[in-house]
């Protein structure tokens, strides 16, 4: 399960469905593991948008990961233009200007794509019931006296 999963889950339980602490869901004893992925820029700058950023800082520091800025990174923020050689230019003389991803895109990218919950559980913050999460996915079913 992605970190960035975390910003969108909250507790099952509908008592929980109108607390304020039933989001976002806690990590515990979470085994985090890294899975590779190309790199997509025009997805970080769509999903940026809808981050809940001080709940997403609290999580990346509830995981012991390198804390996020205290602000959401801007849109411009994520590529960097920079100089390269036109391709089929043998001479090196046509210089074009390209967009590449910026560290603070490639961050983001590590922390909210790559980086994935493995083992471990989430546990809510109103009533503390506990979701497993077990080779990379939650169960968020209810047993019956909860529903």
């Amino acid at each position: 399960m992605k970190i960035l999963t975390l910003n969108f889950l909250t507790c099952a339980r509908k008592l929980c469905k109108s607390s304020n602490t039933a989001f976002p869901l806690h990590p515990q004893d979470a085994e985090l593991e890294i899975v590779e992925q190309d790199m997509n820029v025009e997805f970080l700058r769509n999903i940026l948008p809808r981050l809940m950023w001080e709940e997403l800082s609290g999580v990346v520091g509830e995981l012991g990961l390198p804390a996020l800025p205290p602000t959401v990174p801007t849109l411009e923020s994520l590529t960097e233009k920079k100089l390269k050689a036109a391709e089929n230019d043998p001479t090196g003389m046509n210089v074009v200007e390209v967009e590449v991803p910026s560290q603070v895109a490639l961050d983001l990218h590590r922390l909210l794509l790559e980086t994935c919950v493995k083992e471990g559980k989430l546990v809510c913050g109103s009533c503390g019931h506990e979701y497993q999460v077990r080779e990379g996915i939650a169960n968020f079913l209810l047993p019956g006296h909860l529903v």
